[in-house]
C-alpha cells in the first residue's frame, strides 16, 4: 500500500476497473440549448430525504449548459440501446447536436428527456460540488418515470473501450 501524493494511480485503477458500474445520460438545457452525456460516476447519496450526486467532467460540453441551469434530468438506459449511450458519451457538443440524431422530448422543467431511456427523474441542483476533474451535482429528485424492472442496463464495460468526445 502507498501513502504519497500518488497514491491510487496503479492500484485505484486496477480496482476501479473491477466495477461494474450503471452508466447513466444527464440532460439539461440553458438559453433554450440542450445538452447531454454519458456520466460513469453518480450514486443515491440518502433515502431520506432522497438525494442523488452526478460527475459532470469541467471538459464536457454539458458542464457549461449545467452550470446555468437548476436542473438536470438524469437516464438509465437497458443494453438495447447502447447506440444512445455512445452517442452521448463519444460525441462533443462542441461539434454535434446529439439531440438532432435521437427520439426525446420537452419534460418537466423544460430539460430533455430521451424517449428510449427505461428510466429517468428531473433533479432541481442542491449544490455543486468540487470533485477535482468532475464538478458534483447534489439533486433532489422531484418526478420521473421508471420501468418496473430491468436487469440489462448499460454499464460500464459496456463502454470501457469508447473515446469521449472531449478530453479526459
Amino acid at each position: 500500500m502507498r501513502h504519497d501524493d500518488d497514491v491510487g494511480d496503479e492500484f485505484f485503477d486496477r480496482l476501479v476497473g473491477m466495477l461494474d458500474y450503471t452508466m447513466f445520460v444527464v440532460t439539461t438545457q440553458a438559453d433554450g440549448h440542450p445538452s447531454g452525456c454519458l456520466v460513469g460516476f453518480a450514486t443515491q447519496t440518502s433515502m431520506h430525504p432522497p438525494r442523488f450526486l452526478a460527475g459532470l467532467s469541467r471538459n464536457n460540453h454539458t458542464c457549461p449548459v449545467a452550470a446555468r441551469s437548476d436542473y438536470l434530468a438524469v437516464h438509465v438506459l437497458e443494453r438495447r440501446h447502447i447506440g444512445l449511450a455512445r452517442l452521448f458519451g463519444g460525441e462533443t457538443g462542441d461539434q454535434v447536436n446529439k439531440f438532432d440524431r435521437c427520439s426525446w422530448h420537452t419534460g418537466p422543467q423544460g430539460m430533455p428527456i430521451l424517449d428510449d431511456a427505461v428510466a429517468w427523474f428531473v433533479g432541481k441542483t442542491l449544490e455543486r460540488l468540487d470533485l477535482g476533474d468532475h464538478i458534483g451535482y447534489l439533486l433532489e429528485p422531484l418526478t420521473g418515470e421508471a420501468a418496473e424492472s430491468s436487469g440489462d442496463l448499460v454499464s460500464f464495460p459496456d463502454v470501457a473501450d469508447l473515446k469521449p468526445g472531449h478530453e479526459a
